[in-house]
């Protein structure tokens, strides 16, 4: 089975990969090469994630072939569009493939909704009995305590909105962490199926959004903090 890849080079300084029809299913590593000798692997626990889920799966994870179907090298850009010299503070401009031109389908819709409900659901099972004194612990090096990364999420995904200009006012955030990642959540799967086979790109902050671009950004963003928070559990019981 043919698996068309994107590859994102200097993503926080290492390289991501996205298979490009699967929308979630993406693994990272130091350098290129490492990163799609572990796709291979990322497709089967993808493969068997949504079987987990689906009466009829529609991941084949037989005789896998990758192939490259774009690479994409992240830069630093600063509040006049100029390029940041390596090593310099700017913002990031991330991946942005020709596959993301593309409208997305009724069936691509449909499918993506379901991923978003299943990464959803797994999510919440993490996090949800949580008690408060995990919720904040802050392993060191991190950047955010477990509260800061469920608020993370939400916000993000209310930043995807934004960027193609279909969010909710900033100001109608809630202040609960859990309520947030809710409205966001609710938000997107409310405005995804009005994204059927419409072109819509925009420009903004130095990147082009799409409907596509929001769902592959919104489903890896969730499944990756996932891992993320899963990991420091293991540190605070080790502790």
């Amino acid at each position: 089975m043919k698996y068309r890849i994107g590859v994102e080079n200097g993503f926080e300084g290492k390289t991501l990969i996205w298979v490009l029809d699967h929308p979630g299913c993406f693994t990272t590593a130091e350098d290129a090469d490492s990163a799609i000798e572990k796709t291979h692997e990322a497709i089967l626990q993808y493969a068997a994630w949504v079987a987990q889920h689906e009466r009829k799966p529609w991941v084949d994870s037989t005789n896998i072939r990758l192939v490259i179907e774009e690479t994409w090298q992240t830069y630093r850009i600063n509040e006049k569009y100029a390029l940041v010299p390596k090593g310099k503070s700017g913002y990031e401009v991330n991946a942005w493939f020709l596959d993301d031109w593309k409208p997305l389908t009724r069936q691509e819709i449909q499918r993506g909704y379901k991923l978003l409900n299943w990464s959803r659901q797994d999510f919440l099972e993490l996090i949800q009995d949580l008690p408060p004194h995990i919720l904040d612990f802050q392993s060191p090096g991190e950047r955010w305590s477990i509260r800061g990364i469920i608020r993370h999420v939400g916000i993000a995904e209310w930043w995807y909105l934004d960027r193609l200009n279909l969010a909710f006012p900033y100001e109608s955030l809630p202040s609960d962490v859990f309520d947030i990642i809710r409205k966001s959540r609710e938000s997107l799967l409310t405005v995804l199926p009005g994204l059927e086979n419409k072109p819509l790109v925009i420009g903004m902050d130095g990147e082009f959004w799409s409907p596509r671009k929001l769902l592959r950004r919104a489903i890896w963003h969730e499944r990756d903090h996932t891992n993320h928070i899963n990991t420091l559990l293991k540190e605070v019981q080790l502790r």
